[in-house]
């Protein structure tokens, strides 16, 4: 994607709408540790790929008419470890592997902030997770019932910002960052459900947005 094209809004976030606009419920994914094995600052093309069943688990969201929206925080960004080229060209080798298995991305929305960093653009920056600024802005593009949705990470945060966005549960990966599956457990509420998995590759098993 050239650099006059990215989809960078006025807050510095990156929010690419690709999807159509329609009202149904959304699958919200991390992406690395959940859709793409961890390397820790992702950055590199050669070192993107993509965990076992995330293909076909997005290719059976997208038969069952979700919304598939990628939020993911990026502070390597802000930390200037790479940039938003490395970034583009890391989600373009996604979207390529994922089609080949007929799967596809809604929308892909990515905080750069770094949480040491001053003010705002650091830990408490709306749209960095565990706020949940990058699902509300997908919301809003497509239609999106939050109250319907889920949220699948591999960090408490994650669960945390589907929590904070008024989604219905979200499901816990173990496929990434070790350790937090009681922090994220501890999520959880009457009115949110937080489930826990081994990858992306058990989640349709286990929620109903996968149900006939």
């Amino acid at each position: 994607m050239p650099e006059a094209s990215w989809p960078i809004d006025d807050d510095g976030v990156w929010v690419e709408i690709i999807g159509r606009k329609r009202r149904a419920p959304a699958l919200f994914l991390d992406r690395d540790g959940v859709v793409v094995v961890e390397t820790h600052y992702l950055h590199e093309v050669d070192k993107t790929e993509l965990i076992s069943g995330a293909g076909s688990a997005i290719a059976l969201a997208n038969q069952r008419g979700l919304h598939v929206v990628l939020v993911t925080n990026q502070s390597g960004i802000g930390s200037e470890l790479y940039g938003w080229s490395e970034f583009a060209a890391v989600q373009d080798r996604i979207k390529a592997d994922l089609a080949v298995f007929g799967a596809r991305i809604d929308a892909v929305c990515a905080c750069p902030y770094h949480p040491e960093q001053d003010g705002q653009q650091g830990r408490n920056h709306p749209d960095r997770k565990p706020n949940p600024g990058m699902l509300l802005k997908a919301a809003r593009a497509l239609d999106i019932e939050l109250q319907s949705s889920w949220i699948v990470g591999d960090m408490h945060t994650d669960m945390a910002a589907g929590r904070n966005g008024g989604l219905l549960g979200g499901v816990h990966v173990a496929s990434g960052w070790s350790g937090l599956r009681d922090r994220a457990l501890a999520e959880a509420r009457e009115d949110y459900h937080v489930l826990g998995a081994e990858s992306i590759d058990g989640v349709p098993g286990i929620i109903p947005l996968f149900s006939d």
